[in-house]
This record gives structure tokens, C-alpha cells and sequence, in this order.
């Protein structure tokens, strides 16, 4: 929020409110297999646009006869499986992983210890970022981990978000255990409607390549019935140090500067 005191910091010429690209449809895939599967299928199909397609891809012998058996729930996307060693390096290069949007990869943590999944995953991972480098693909990688300590190995092998599955699910229930109003947030934004958090392109709101104070962007934000919480630098997404480009609840008053890459992060409405 903006106190009534500091909008003379907003540079109103610098915004620029521009409505969102058209959503098209998107090629997703998820490599590894888990009982959370079937779940993230359904969740996928709230969020993605009509006409997707997601290919699950794994060496779980039944897998394409569970996912046959859920087909006909699915309504913005069109589901198949792909059978075979996901930690082979010609098997992933023989599927083209470049053909995808986005890539999300599952621990098999039903069938070995964490430390067993969570290696697998890894090989996976170092295998898709290499393929990726070598044949300038262009696609995002989140991978599931089931050891926190394993946590720096998925960072060196850059995955583009890692989730450690049982302690964020520990952690939210801790939070909602202090407090239990915090119970009606966690569902508005983990539900497929109502209000979400994005990362949307720093161009639909105000100018790049000038400078600007962070009251501008929360101003930008509200013209849009949204409200801006952070930003992410591209040029740092895969620095460490540098928190991978993302600053959340920034200085007000600090000047930036934008690139066209760069992303907004937002609660809103799509």
C-alpha cells in the first residue's frame, strides 16, 4: 500500500498498462512418478489453457493405465505416458525435452529411500540442464526433493524452483497450528480460482530501461486491481548470492531499473 503522503514519489509517465498477451496453449511434462501423480495432473488442468497437452514421463510399469483410468476428468488438456529409464541420458534426448513449456520432476519416493529418490532426481536434472545448454533449449525445470540436505546439490544442478515436499507441508501447517485464520489465505491462493501469486512481465506495467522508484510499481499494480509484492532481476536468476534475482517487499524509495525479462510478482486475478 501507498500512505496518501508518499504518492508524489509515483512517476505516473512511467507506467504503462498493458493487457496480457493472449494465453496459448502449453506442451508441459512431468518425468518421475509418485502418488502425489494423479493430483498434480488434475491441479494442472485448472491452470493451464485450453488445448494443453502434458506427457508424463516414467519407468513405473502401470503408469499408463493409471493415468488412462483419470482421462476422462481432464478438460484443458490432453494427457500421455512415456515409458522409460528417466535417468537414461539417450532416453531423454530421444523425447526431445525441448518440445516442452515447462518440465516438473517427481521423486520416485514410493519405491526408494529419500536419499535413492532424491539421487535419481538429480541425474535427471543434471542430464536435462546439459541437454538444454548444449541444444539451447528453453524450458523451466522444478524438481521435487524429499532431503533438505539435498538442497544444494539441486541448486548447483540449477533447477529453476525445487520444492522439499514434506517440510513445506510441515511448514504450513505450523503456520496455520499459531494461527488458524491463516488457513483462508493458504486456500485462496493455493485454489485454482480467486486470488493467486504470479510472475508477470515487468512491460504490462510500467517502462523498462528507465529509472524508478518501487512505489511506482505497487501504483502500476493497483491501476490493475493487483498487488505488486516483489520483483525478479533475470539477469540474476541463476546467481545465489543474489537470492536468484528475487527481492520480495523491497525498499519503496530504492531506484530500479527494469529490463524487458525481468517479472513482477503479484497477487491477482487472471
Amino acid at each position: 500500500t501507498i500512505h496518501n503522503s508518499a504518492r508524489d514519489k509515483i512517476s505516473p509517465d512511467l507506467i504503462r498498462i498493458n493487457k496480457p498477451s493472449r494465453l496459448t496453449s502449453e506442451k508441459n511434462a512431468i518425468i518421475g512418478w509418485n502418488w502425489r501423480v494423479t493430483s498434480i495432473v488434475k491441479e494442472l488442468d485448472n491452470y493451464v489453457p485450453p488445448g494443453s497437452e502434458l506427457v508424463i514421463i516414467s519407468d513405473k510399469k502401470d503408469g499408463e493405465l493409471i493415468i488412462k483410468e483419470e482421462s476422462d476428468a481432464f478438460r484443458n488438456q490432453t494427457v500421455r505416458f512415456i515409458f522409460g529409464d528417466t535417468t537414461d541420458r539417450r532416453f531423454l534426448e530421444k523425447i526431445n525435452p525441448g518440445q516442452f513449456d515447462h518440465i516438473v520432476i517427481l521423486c520416485y519416493s514410493d519405491d526408494l529411500d529419500p536419499q535413492k529418490a532424491d539421487a535419481k532426481t538429480l541425474v535427471t536434472l543434471l542430464h536435462l540442464r546439459d541437454i538444454a545448454e548444449k541444444s539451447r533449449f528453453r524450458f523451466s525445470i522444478v524438481s521435487e526433493m524429499m532431503d533438505v540436505r539435498n538442497r544444494n546439490l539441486a541448486e548447483i544442478a540449477r533447477a529453476d524452483d525445487f520444492i522439499i515436499s514434506n517440510k513445506l507441508i510441515s511448514q504450513v501447517i505450523s503456520q496455520i497450528s499459531e494461527n488458524k485464520f491463516l488457513n483462508q489465505i493458504f486456500q485462496e491462493l493455493f485454489s485454482p480460482v480467486g486470488w493467486e501469486i504470479y510472475l508477470k512481465p515487468v512491460s504490462d506495467y510500467v517502462l523498462s530501461g528507465k529509472e524508478m522508484n518501487f512505489y511506482t510499481v505497487i501504483e502500476a499494480g493497483r491501476q490493475k486491481n493487483e498487488c505488486v509484492i516483489g520483483y525478479r532481476i533475470m539477469t540474476y536468476a541463476n546467481d545465489s548470492s543474489k537470492g536468484y534475482g528475487i527481492k520480495i517487499n523491497p525498499d519503496k524509495d530504492k531506484v530500479l531499473t527494469f529490463n524487458e525479462s525481468d517479472r513482477l510478482i503479484v497477487i491477482g486475478k487472471e
